[in-house]
């Protein structure tokens, strides 16, 4: 018989707080608590009887669950507060009912799809590297590319330390001092397509997420965001091979 317990970090995904990689942050930073003792990771409790806080605010869990997609500016960093007092993505859904938080991320001078959820298994999935959701980006590079530089982005190339896995790259325009490609990668390592350029010999000039698995941005405005319909959230969740189903809210 179980004692309903289950892990600190995935009630704090459940609950909204953040991925269970960054909820783990949270805890191995001491921000979080349980019935007001600094919790550790590895730790359990009743969500029924135990009293959860991070940051001193009481963590109630998320009986809705939410998946939205932002059309990301540049300039805006990918995090709901900032110490340095940068803008960030929070502003642009701060009109979005209940807690959600972003799945991944795009870094300060990258613009396009940014998904927020406050579905803890959904955002874990999407980002764990073992699923291999694909991202497709437009990607605006100078001055020029060759096919030995494509061959090399495609078959994958190293950066910090270890190869990249294979991505699909196709040239969509190209002009004299710039070409613009779509690049589609299977996984999400940090400022991945910019060192990968850097790596053959490009310029990264503009760099836009415009999908996520069969998802597309489409014409969302550039700081808007909309709700995911429930069939887009379906075809999400095989896309990370999530073998369970859930209703949007």
């Amino acid at each position: 018989m179980t004692d309903g317990k289950v892990r600190l970090q995935k009630f704090l995904a459940e609950s909204g707080v953040a991925s269970r990689r960054k909820s783990e942050e949270l805890i191995e930073s001491g921000k979080v608590k349980v019935n007001g003792r600094v919790a550790m990771i590895g730790d359990k409790i009743n969500p029924k009887k135990d009293t959860v806080t991070v940051n001193g605010k009481k963590i109630v869990k998320q009986k809705n669950l939410t998946y939205i997609m932002l059309h990301k500016p540049r300039g805006f960093i990918t995090t709901m507060n900032d110490e340095m007092d940068r803008k960030c993505v929070a502003e642009l859904i701060k009109d979005v009912s209940g807690r959600v938080y972003p799945v991944g991320r795009l870094d300060r001078d990258s613009e396009g799809m940014l998904l927020f959820t406050n579905d803890g298994e959904f955002a874990n999935a999407m980002t764990h590297p073992t699923k291999h959701v694909p991202k497709t980006y437009r990607v605006t590079v100078r001055p020029s590319i060759s096919e030995e530089q494509i061959t090399a982005l495609t078959q994958g190339v190293i950066i910090d330390d270890r190869k990249t896995a294979p991505a699909e790259v196709r040239v969509v325009l190209k002009e004299e001092g710039r070409v613009v490609l779509e690049i589609i990668l299977y996984e999400g390592r940090n400022r991945q397509i910019r060192k990968m350029c850097e790596e053959v010999g490009l310029e990264v000039a503009r760099l836009k997420r415009t999908a996520i698995g069969s998802i597309k941005l489409g014409m969302l405005k550039q700081g808007a965001w909309r709700e995911l319909n429930e069939d887009e959230v379906r075809k999400l969740m095989i896309a990370a091979d999530m073998d369970r189903k859930k209703k949007t809210k």
